[in-house]
């Protein structure tokens, strides 16, 4: 079940939405993997505290003789199971994105659930992947959008990034992230989202002060403070995929 996480824009939240949907699926017992598909801004591992590790993603990338289950690590608070990528200027350079791929297939058969960190953009370096994934999530930051472009937004984001999934047969939902707006501008935001562009919006995620608090310790909002607003947002839209992905789809 490997899920992609892309965005339009960097800052939206689409890695704390990796580790948070992650940490959900692994407290419900789910064999769960994050990787860090962002191969030159990775910085999964700083959610997971694993800045400084021995094997990461691009080691294996690097050198095909590294085992990939020496770059996962099992985060001790939440027990996910993580692939950080290096932050490393000498170990971004030469490598190839093709055998991303290879490692997303391999490990998608050893993890039920598999979520995948991917750069900001148009998601060139993890485009391989999109062949071996079922799920893509959209995640959209709706603050830095104001409601009279939000159109515009749609239309320069949303089904650019909704294009790539359709083209490689992916199951497709949006995130809304770090919400402050009003409810009334939010429901007609999930309206437009849901009935013009025909996507589900499968979790709105309010602004939380708590959320670069718990970035900061390297522990995901749902597993630092589980009762925070973020937290129980991250909880709610994983309960939605989780239905989503092994039942039936249900909408906010």
């Amino acid at each position: 079940m490997p899920v992609i996480i892309v965005t339009g824009r960097g800052g939206a939240g689409k890695t704390t939405t990796t580790a948070n949907l992650s940490v959900y699926f692994s407290q419900k017992e789910y064999r769960t993997l994050a990787i860090d598909g962002d191969l030159f801004l990775p910085n999964l591992g700083f959610h997971f505290a694993l800045e400084n590790v021995s094997y990461t993603l691009h080691s294996i990338l690097k050198n095909p003789d590294v085992d990939p289950e020496w770059a996962i690590y099992k985060h001790e608070k939440t027990a996910v199971n993580v692939m950080p990528g290096s932050t490393r200027l000498q170990d971004v350079v030469g490598i190839s994105p093709k055998r991303l791929r290879e490692i997303v297939e391999l490990m998608k058969y050893k993890f039920p659930v598999l979520f995948l960190d991917s750069p900001t953009g148009i998601p060139f370096d993890t485009l391989p992947t999109f062949e071996v994934a079922d799920y893509q999530i959209i995640v959209v930051e709706v603050e830095r959008s104001p409601i009279h472009s939000f159109e515009a937004m749609v239309e320069n984001e949303i089904n650019k990034l909704r294009m790539i999934g359709e083209e490689y047969g992916l199951k497709i939902g949006v995130v809304l992230n770090k919400v402050m707006e009003s409810g009334d501008i939010i429901e007609h935001i999930v309206e437009e989202i849901e009935q013009n562009v025909g996507l589900p919006v499968i979790g709105i995620i309010p602004f939380d002060e708590n959320v670069p608090e718990s970035i900061n310790v390297g522990i995901p909002i749902l597993g630092y403070k589980p009762k925070s607003d973020a937290a129980l947002a991250f909880y709610e839209t994983g309960e939605i995929l989780e239905e989503w992905v092994f039942r039936k789809i249900k909408k906010v």
